[in-house]
């Protein structure tokens, strides 16, 4: 009998360990990567509309909301695409594909990672909520985008940069066309980014029937990332003029640049080096976010493009 128990109590901490792991594991806790991804663009709005001086709080609460709603994300995509990530090398090991956890459970966290994040909606004004609304629509639906069409990283672009209209919409309750521009920029990125993800899975998904921007540019996937972050960097730096920025905004512009050029590098590799590629781009964004807050003007920076208003 006490041996018994003791064997018992002995097994359920580890058990319960285990579950947290793939719960944690669903929500992608190991894997930062993606939080910075997001995070990175939306604290570039957050300092571009605040003149360079955001609010505490509004820095915690889309801190944290970003936080909450890339876990959800994770879950929501991970629940649809168990069956294709079982096929998928890199993938299938992940929680719901290996069976560690049920979809219902699966399910049952995301509302509850949906339930935490709007806990934060009564602390913002009424058109960042009705943003927030669209954010969390195009989360759900992001998964179902890479059945149907090869531009699911293009449906990606939009819901990874949502953070900065509403970072203008929670800073000056309306979002300027400057919201825009940046967030056209940081769509280019996304795509290019998650194309270089997406190359590193391209042998999987074509057999599992999965589309991607990776399989539809096929041998010009390099060109076209190359294009898609001179873009970028082109859009930032008619952001940089019209906003009148000092020069480590500059230096920030062109150290950006070089990093870009160096994934080229990285492209011409094996599986491994396009993930490697992906992975590089958290540097970017941290450099650019460093750019913008060194390189702000003092008395604050204008909301309008050049012809945009």
């Amino acid at each position: 009998m006490l041996g018994g128990t003791g064997t018992t109590l002995m097994q359920a901490p580890s058990s319960l360990r285990q579950r947290l792991r793939a719960y944690a594991g669903l929500m992608r806790v190991d894997r930062p990567i993606g939080t910075l991804l997001l995070l990175w663009p939306t604290y570039w709005g957050l300092w571009l509309a605040a003149k360079g001086t955001p609010s505490l709080r509004l820095f915690l609460i889309f801190t944290v909301g970003t936080w909450l709603t890339r876990s959800a994300g994770c879950v929501i995509n991970d629940y649809f695409d168990r069956d294709f990530d079982r096929q998928v090398a890199r993938t299938c090991q992940r929680p719901l594909a290996a069976g560690l956890i049920t979809p219902q459970e699966a399910l049952r966290l995301f509302v509850v990672l949906c339930l935490l994040a709007a806990t934060l909606l009564p602390f913002l004004n009424w058109l960042t909520i009705g943003l927030s609304a669209g954010a969390v629509l195009i989360t759900i639906t992001y998964p179902l985008f890479k059945r149907f069409t090869h531009l699911p990283q293009a449906y990606l672009g939009i819901a990874f940069s949502f953070g900065i209209p509403m970072a203008f919409a929670a800073t000056l309750n309306q979002v300027p066309p400057l919201a825009w521009w940046l967030m056209l920029a940081n769509a280019c990125w996304v795509v290019a980014y998650d194309t270089a993800y997406a190359m590193a899975d391209r042998p999987d998904d074509i057999q599992a029937g999965i589309k991607s921007t990776a399989i539809l540019f096929g041998r010009f996937d390099r060109h076209t990332i190359a294009a898609l972050q001179a873009v970028m960097l082109t859009l930032f730096i008619g952001i940089g003029v019209a906003q009148a920025m000092h020069w480590p905004y500059w230096i920030a512009l062109a150290g950006a640049a070089v990093l870009a050029a160096y994934e080229q590098t990285l492209l011409g590799g094996d599986r491994d080096q396009a993930f490697r590629a992906f992975l590089h781009n958290n540097w970017i964004g941290l450099l650019l976010f460093w750019g913008i807050v060194a390189g702000l003007a003092p008395g604050g920076v204008s909301t309008v493009l050049p012809g945009a208003a």
